[in-house]
């Protein structure tokens, strides 16, 4: 799966625990008509992916959705849902396309022997 849109932010790295795991967060707004701010996370050596992006660069990240099951200390069960990111790739901003360049007005000249009071022989 892909999020494509724009970097709000960029978080810094984190570490927890013993055990030094990493993770750092990126939010990324999407481009819809109801823009969505996706937070996906890059955990352990993924974090350094980001170290060459910032607030406003267009990108896709590639996605994997995780779940997770807890037991509470009461005995309750919840249940926790991640975005992971694996990849990230700047987008090249598209500069719109322009107009067809206007032919010379020689080009609307009118052919051969036609003269220009020829124009109006229409039957109507």
């Amino acid at each position: 799966m892909e999020v494509q849109g724009s970097i709000k932010l960029v978080g810094e790295t984190q570490t927890f625990g013993s055990n030094g795991f990493r993770k750092r967060e990126v939010v990324v707004t999407t481009e819809e008509q109801y823009p969505q701010h996706i937070m996906v996370e890059f955990v352990q050596d993924k974090c350094d992916l980001l170290n060459s992006y910032s607030a406003g660069q267009q990108v896709k990240i590639s996605i994997n959705l995780r779940g997770r099951e807890w037991v509470n200390p009461q005995g309750e069960t919840k249940y926790f849902n991640s975005i992971q990111g694996w990849r990230i790739e700047a987008l090249q901003s598209e500069a719109p396309a322009g107009m067809p360049p206007v032919p010379p007005t020689d080009a609307f000249e009118p052919a051969g022997d036609l003269k220009q009071d020829d124009h109006d022989d229409l039957p109507f």
